[in-house]
């Protein structure tokens, strides 16, 4: 009787330690009201991004496609079929190359403004006569444009906006055409194409940076869906997103300048899945939409439900601080979140690039440590019985 009591309380005394102490974070560094309570309402930070003291652009007339480099142009010139007649590409440093006549520099311009010109190159060459449309230019193909994008995004810096693969070129397939609307080359599609704008961005004042003026834009409609419209992005342009330095629920959905969807690491080593694999923790089940909370990726990872004893499963969110780059670990009782209403005040939303990670309840900790100290006695008794049979 005694060797049972012993046995057990070592068992207990094992199982109270593999429980753990709660995660400790510095202060500031939880930023939504999920990650904890707080008693006057949002946590807020001193905005990081602000928009930039520059002379402001007139918004209606920045609004047209303008060319840029990789931007292929359908040139006809009035009697002539193949010495200057053809499809010209824009070059990197933004010019138009004519054989034997010279250049033209049509990038941060219109089709319209770069046919003047173009016109102009030559007439003084001598190459055309000066009548009415004796060379017209149109549009082929827009491609991508290189931004650079900074502020309340989650991954800043320059992007690609409009890039296109070789099968989507416009004329492959269907042979000439003239004319192209290229909707990935958008302000929209850039803050995507950086990952999306923060929970604590204010959408309601995006900075464009052309030619040293400043657009301010309102994508408040495009997000809500109550509008339609979008800024055609120029190659050189700049996005700054300021940040209102507070959290946005508002935000947290997949929209035109949010990200569709993230990925999160996740480990659920827990006793019914020895390893990730045997609990579907796979490439499927880490890629969650935007706007996905705790409790779902814990459903995801299969750390929800199973048996009644290990029901009282423990989980921790490894999460930043996007504001202030803090590092936040936040630990929840799995079935804590499943059965009380106040569920939507603890349950965090999942960032990009999240951890998440399960542990077993104390009743299962508590067998595996009657386990550890059966299999030790288990080894020890023979070795007992030995020295106590050299002994007689």
């Amino acid at each position: 009787m005694r060797n049972t009591c012993l046995f057990l309380a070592a068992a207990s005394l094992l199982a109270g330690c593999a429980a753990g102490p709660r995660p400790e974070n510095n202060e500031g560094a939880t930023w939504m009201r999920q990650q904890e309570p707080l008693e006057n309402g949002e946590r807020c930070f001193a905005n990081a991004t602000r928009l930039p003291e520059l002379p402001h652009a007139d918004l209606a007339a920045s609004s047209a496609m303008l060319l840029g480099p990789g931007d292929r142009l359908r040139l006809r010139v009035i009697g002539d079929s193949d010495k200057l007649t053809g499809t010209y590409v824009v070059a990197i440093d933004g010019r138009i190359m004519f054989p034997g006549a010279g250049s033209v520099t049509v990038a941060g311009g219109t089709a319209e403004r770069a046919e003047s010109e173009i016109t102009r190159l030559l007439v003084s060459r001598g190459l055309v006569r000066p009548l009415r449309r004796v060379a017209s230019l149109s549009l082929v193909e827009s491609a991508g444009v290189s931004v650079a994008v900074s502020g309340a995004v989650f991954q800043p810096g320059q992007v690609r906006a409009g890039e296109r693969s070789r099968e989507d070129r416009i004329g492959q397939s269907e042979g000439e055409a003239s004319g192209d609307a290229n909707v990935g080359r958008s302000v929209s599609a850039a803050l995507r194409a950086a990952g999306g704008v923060r929970p604590d961005a204010d959408i309601s004042r995006i900075g464009l940076v052309r030619g040293g003026r400043l657009m301010v834009l309102d994508l408040r409609p495009g997000h809500d869906g109550t509008a339609a419209g979008n800024i055609m992005l120029a190659s050189g342009d700049r996005i700054v997103v300021p940040s209102s330095g507070c959290f946005d629920a508002s935000l947290m959905r997949p929209s035109p300048v949010t990200t569709p969807g993230i990925r999160v690491f996740m480990s659920n080593l827990s006793r019914p899945a020895n390893n990730n694999a045997g609990a579907a923790v796979g490439k499927d089940a880490t890629s969650l939409p935007y706007g996905t909370r705790m409790l779902q990726g814990l459903v995801a990872m299969n750390c929800v439900g199973g048996s009644a004893m290990n029901a009282r499963r423990r989980a921790v969110l490894i999460s930043r601080n996007p504001m202030n780059g803090r590092s936040v670990v936040i630990e929840r009782e799995v079935e804590d979140l499943v059965r009380h209403a106040d569920r939507d005040d603890r349950d965090p939303y999942l960032m990009p690039g999240d951890a998440l990670a399960c542990y077993d309840s104390r009743m299962m900790n508590f067998a595996d440590a009657v386990g550890l100290v059966s299999s030790a006695a288990s080894a020890v008794t023979p070795a007992l019985l030995v020295e106590e049979a050299i002994g007689q």
